[in-house]
């Protein structure tokens, strides 16, 4: 197995660096993709996982739900628990109009979590701006996303889904930037913020 260290961002807030440590696997998957080098190596297609040490972005005695907590309620409990927007999204597999999420413009730093569970599934510093209208992230808390394959446009998509509650967060694409390559194209509602 081949390893690589990335920097993946430096984030501020009581002073936290964050730091990503990126796993280079030869193994096959869904979201393979080219791996792009800054070491001038030709790129090969791999499985980028991102590692992260994401309890040290939160605030000082901040607490989140564990993937191991499985939350399987029943559809009259997740219409009680959700509004009839993100309950389409997160249940229903459905996807919020573009461009209508406030989380388009949110710059803070801070970490994103499942609006369904408050699983913890991104970081600000995997979040940037890719024009499409849904707020987009280059990677995720590898351990916290569980994907599969959606044929509902008839062509084959990644689909992701939070792996506490299974609610249904976005898809996946290979346009992204630099250093994965991936855009991790998430519903807003799908979300809730926790600024740092």
């Amino acid at each position: 197995m081949n390893r690589r260290n990335i920097l993946l961002g430096a984030i501020s807030g009581a002073g936290v660096l964050l730091a990503a440590r990126f796993t280079l696997t030869g193994e096959s998957a869904e979201e393979q993709i080219a791996s792009p080098t800054n070491s001038g190596t030709s790129a090969v297609d791999n499985t980028i996982t991102a590692e992260l040490d994401w309890r040290q972005f939160a605030a000082e005695g901040a607490s989140f739900p564990a993937v191991s907590d499985v939350i399987k309620l029943s559809k009259q409990e997740w219409q009680e628990r959700l509004d009839p927007i993100a309950f389409q999204v997160l249940r229903k597999e459905g996807t919020e109009r573009p461009f209508t999420s406030p989380f388009n413009n949110e710059h803070r730093q801070g970490l994103y979590v499942c609006s369904g569970c408050e699983l913890p599934l991104f970081t600000s510093a995997m979040k940037y701006d890719s024009g499409t209208g849904w707020p987009s992230f280059t990677d995720r808390i590898t351990t916290h996303v569980d994907t599969k394959r959606d044929f509902k446009l008839i062509l084959p998509r990644t689909e992701y889904h939070c792996k506490r509650c299974g609610g249904h967060q976005g898809h996946l694409f290979k346009d992204g930037p630099e250093p994965t390559g991936q855009r991790w194209c998430n519903n807003g509602v799908a979300l809730k913020f926790i600024p740092a």
